[in-house]
């Protein structure tokens, strides 16, 4: 990264990090994907001209976004004083113009694609005001920041920028009992255990209410809870007071079996990675087992009493939930997965595979990328794994820059009779003389098992053979997690042509137009 910065601030970031100098711009690198806005308050007793040091950023800033090249991203931090000293009460100048300035970069995040705004409060609101600064270290080199409150700095960055970028995890796996309730209901009764009225009760329900919310983001909820399930089901139904209930739950596997045993079971219903997964148990010994048999599923600590739940929930909101943006395919997400449930119900009436395919009436909509789905599409490159043939990471701006350069980007969304799953897929391929090279074809988990790839592939094939272009090529780059589309181009047609220990690059000639089960309507945008 490169950072524009008016202080010393090497101590927040990594070694490999260049910086600006003080207040500079005259210097914009254009080799440098990703750039840093990082300003802090000047420390400056005339709050006249504090004020206009503060205004004057806004020409600086808009100096580097206009000379943002396509490949480009902006990561601008939010502004805050980290001596702010008033004299008179009533003289709110500086903090004006803070807040204006914030103002102005979010107006610029909401306009321009390839600006990232990270809210710096959120890290430096834990520390008390008068300790960010160690003032040796300020006069001795300009750093404004103390050593003391940088150490976590970077990995907190590091960690915003991947949720800015669409990853964070997808599905919570709850306990019930003690967990989202006080008590256990094989001894309290459906009526005995604690929701609502005075605390403990309190606490259980607003961490139930607060969990219902993640549902809206996109938030996938599983239980996993030793139970019988009749009295959970009857708990769901009858207990006025349990908020987060069935209608919330994609997946649940309540018995007295290992649960770690369960949480596999629930990863492969719902077809989605265990390092996808956060699990949150009272229970010590539950969480130690998961962490030890399932270690890439996220275990946070469990309050030892019931009013840290709230800071429990900040945490996992913070650590693993939180987004930037919200797609469409985000926000139906619960009803989606609840809809996949109905499709593995009907799947079990039939025997034959086409019959079944027929029987869904999948509708394949294919659409070229556009400001409207480029954010969805570089959020799949960020987060898609089991089937994505070479897992490359792809930003807003390295799409937009594939599409400026004449290369081909799609997106697909799949329905059927169930509901729409929303853009589930996507490709791209790029184009050189009479050659065309598909870099990244990616399917969601949540549309797999129907054969829809192969629906896909060939509809783009018959595309660029209806061009004359009939020489394609395409990889597979090995990763711990897509070892189930290892074979795919081999089972369509492609031979190997150069192959490594973890890649193998393809080759096709098409000959002929592809044909397509007539169980699919594809249709093109």
């Amino acid at each position: 990264m490169f950072v524009f910065r008016n202080y010393t601030i090497e101590n927040l970031f990594s070694n490999d990090t260049r910086f600006s100098g003080y207040d500079d711009v005259s210097y914009i690198p254009t080799d440098e994907r990703e750039l840093v806005w990082l300003y802090f308050a000047p420390v400056n007793f005339d709050v006249e001209s504090k004020i206009a040091q503060i205004d004057s950023w806004r020409h600086s800033l808009s100096l580097v976004v206009n000379a943002l090249n396509t490949e480009q991203t902006l990561y601008i931090c939010t502004l805050i004083d980290t001596f702010a000293v008033t004299l008179v009460d009533t003289n709110r100048g500086v903090e004006t113009a803070i807040a204006n300035f914030n103002t102005y970069v979010s107006d610029l995040a909401a306009v321009n694609s390839q600006i990232k705004l990270i809210d710096i409060a959120d890290y430096f609101c834990q520390y008390p005001r008068l300790e960010l600064t160690n003032w040796r270290f300020y006069f001795i080199s300009q750093m404004i920041i103390s050593p003391a409150v940088a150490i976590g700095f970077s990995d907190w960055f590091m960690l915003r920028k991947s949720q800015i970028n669409g990853s964070r995890k997808k599905c919570i796996v709850l306990d019930l009992d003690n967990t989202l309730w006080g008590g256990v209901v094989g001894e309290d009764g459906i009526d005995g255990i604690k929701i609502g009225g005075d605390y403990p009760g309190n606490v259980y329900l607003y961490f139930q209410q607060a969990l219902i919310s993640l549902t809206q983001t996109g938030v996938i909820i599983a239980v996993c809870s030793k139970n019988n399930e009749a009295d959970i089901l009857e708990v769901w139904d009858k207990n006025p007071f349990v908020r987060l209930n069935k209608q919330y739950i994609s997946a649940y596997r309540i018995n007295w079996n290992n649960k770690a045993d369960n949480i596999r079971e629930i990863a492969a219903e719902l077809n989605i990675g265990l390092d996808s997964m956060v699990f949150i148990d009272d229970n010590p010994t539950e969480r130690e087992l998961v962490r030890q048999q399932l270690p890439m599923v996220a275990v946070p600590e469990f309050p030892k009493k019931p009013y840290g739940l709230m800071e429990l929930y900040a945490l996992i909101v913070a650590k693993f939930f939180r987004t930037t943006t919200l797609t469409v395919e985000d926000l139906g997400k619960t009803e989606q997965y609840r809809a996949n449930a109905q499709r593995k119900a009907v799947s079990k009436q039939f025997t034959d595979l086409s019959e079944y395919i027929r029987n869904l009436e999948i509708k394949i909509n294919i659409t070229p990328a556009n400001s409207f789905n480029i954010p969805r599409i570089a959020q799949m490159t960020q987060k898609t794994n089991q089937f994505n043939l070479t897992t490359r990471r792809y930003s807003e701006a390295d799409i937009n820059s594939f599409i400026n350069s004449g290369h081909q980007v799609i997106c697909v969304s799949v329905s059927d009779r169930f509901g729409d799953n929303g853009i589930t897929a996507a490709a791209i391929i790029k184009q050189s003389g009479d050659t065309a090279h598909i870099d990244s074809f990616l399917l969601s988990c949540r549309i797999l098992g129907k054969n829809i790839e192969t629906a896909i592939l060939n509809t783009i094939l018959n595309d660029y053979f209806d061009k004359g272009i009939t020489k394609i090529t395409a990889e597979y780059i090995q990763t711990a997690k897509n070892a189930q589309v290892a074979d795919f181009y081999d089972r369509h047609g492609f031979t190997v042509k150069n192959e490594t220990d973890n890649s193998k690059l393809y080759c096709v000639e098409l000959k002929e137009t592809r044909i397509i089960d007539s169980g699919y309507t594809i249709i093109r945008n």
